[in-house]
């Protein structure tokens, strides 16, 4: 529902620098419409813009804030460049933009905004623009900057296993939990010791770059955690900080780690040409930097690209490429990449993914089955939830419709207790599925429907 917010009819004038746009951008209102929604999508919000909505903001009515920054993204993408609110005739909007100076100081700044503000950083909007900030990224400034502004305390080796040990631990739960458990105490940790370290003086150079790499590790999982509530402008604001502060600690392996987040979250949200240009950025600087694991992830991440843009032969070569990677001898996996589980499992998992989205659902539920032996159910729950609920998709696009109930079945046995907001979607994406095959009278799913119904009650 939209909500439309200011003066009274008698008093706003027209809106002609936003109707001058729609005109150079060769957009009409149903367009503008259509495009404004799509973004408001993708940040988790349903809202049923229609040509009447913005036929009443060329009238003068300006809507909420919210939807003033969809509805700027939706035309800067048209536009290929960044428009601002006032350009276009509404009222500065302050969407959240980190500083790029000090990642030191952006950490405590984005951690301290989540504690005390949660519903402003919740709100913030995921950009296009702010996901190519890698491909034109200068880290010398910075570097500069904060080899200049050491403070007093002295940080060693044990500090940042600390960390590390944190992290790793936080991770752990967030995969058992969800996304929406301890995000805070996580913000918390973020704010009052992993970004103060950042500050300090390093015993040795080497553990200066430790110390940035798990503090980049500490942002990513928090921006992991937005990313799983479906906070995504949130998710995106931490991946950056994590690439901000990965290229002070390791330009090569770890940033390039980092910039596939980033591709990923792109990925994610329906935009694999922008996601498909930060992965081939981020293999070509970290070539001969990867040990197997990690480039194998950054491989398929490729695959799920090429095959969402439909480019079959590319899929192939890059899946291909993942598997080359993970038979090469056995190197130390980073820590920064084992956050994401057994590297065998999630190359599972994504191939599945991919062999979907180019149509062999076949192929996919195969590989989804696959995956379950490559996931240790109790330490990754959501990620069987998450398996279940793909592979059912698989089975129903081949018209295998109780083996598809029965895997759904099995995804809302592991949803008790799980805070996780890709999880609630995965299970309202089922419904119109499961209307059909009660229709048909399908055996269980009246069943079915009824607990994914009790699920979001």
């Amino acid at each position: 529902m939209e909500f439309f917010v200011g003066t009274t009819p008698a008093q706003r004038s027209q809106n002609q620098l936003l109707r001058q746009y729609l005109r150079e951008l060769d957009m009409t209102y149903d367009s503008l419409a259509r495009a404004v929604s799509n973004v408001a999508a993708e940040n988790g919000e349903v809202l049923r813009t229609n040509k009447s909505a913005v036929a009443h903001w060329i009238a003068g009515t300006e809507p909420e804030d919210r939807t003033i920054l969809y509805i700027v993204e939706a035309l800067s993408r048209r536009a290929g460049r960044t428009i601002s609110p006032r350009r276009l005739g509404f009222r500065d909007v302050a969407q959240l933009l980190l500083p790029v100076q000090h990642p030191g100081q952006s950490a405590a700044v984005l951690s301290r905004m989540d504690l005390e503000r949660p519903g402003v950083l919740a709100a913030a909007v995921y950009t296009v623009t702010a996901a190519q900030v890698p491909l034109t990224y200068d880290p010398e400034p910075v570097s500069r900057l904060l080899r200049a502004s050491s403070g007093c305390a002295r940080i060693g080796s044990q500090d940042v296993s600390v960390v590390r040990t944190v992290t790793q631990a936080f991770a752990s739960a967030d995969e058992i939990l969800g996304g929406g458990h301890g995000l805070s105490t996580v913000a918390t940790y973020l704010a009052d010791t992993a970004a103060p370290m950042l500050s300090g003086r390093f015993a040795t150079e080497k553990v200066r770059c430790e110390a940035f790499a798990a503090a980049s590790e500490l942002a990513w999982l928090l921006g992991w955690k937005h990313h799983d509530l479906g906070h995504e402008g949130a998710a995106q604001q931490y991946y950056l900080l994590g690439y901000q502060l990965a290229m002070e600690a390791d330009p090569q392996a770890h940033a390039a780690w980092m910039m596939r987040a980033i591709a990923h979250q792109a990925l994610s949200l329906n935009h694999p040409q922008h996601g498909l240009v930060i992965l081939q950025k981020a293999l070509q600087q970290a070539r001969g930097s990867l040990d197997g694991s990690t480039e194998a992830l950054l491989h398929i991440t490729q695959a799920r690209a090429h095959a969402a843009l439909q480019e079959r032969t590319l899929a192939a070569r890059a899946l291909l490429a993942a598997e080359d990677a993970l038979r090469r001898p056995a190197e130390p996996q980073p820590s920064y990449s084992r956050l994401m589980g057994p590297p065998q499992a999630a190359v599972d998992s994504h191939t599945a993914r991919t062999l979907t989205e180019i149509g062999d659902h076949a192929g996919a539920a195969h590989r989804h089955r696959a995956a379950f032996a490559s996931w240790d159910l109790r330490m990754y729950p959501r990620v069987h939830l998450l398996t279940h609920m793909d592979l059912g998709d698989s089975l129903a696009a081949q018209a295998h419709a109780d083996e598809a109930i029965n895997a759904w079945n099995q995804a809302v046995d592991l949803a008790e207790g799980l805070d996780s907001g890709r999880s609630r979607s995965a299970f309202e994406s089922i419904r119109s599925t499961l209307s059909i095959y009660r229709r048909r009278r399908v055996p269980g799913a009246a069943g079915l429907a009824q607990r994914v119904h009790d699920l979001a009650s």
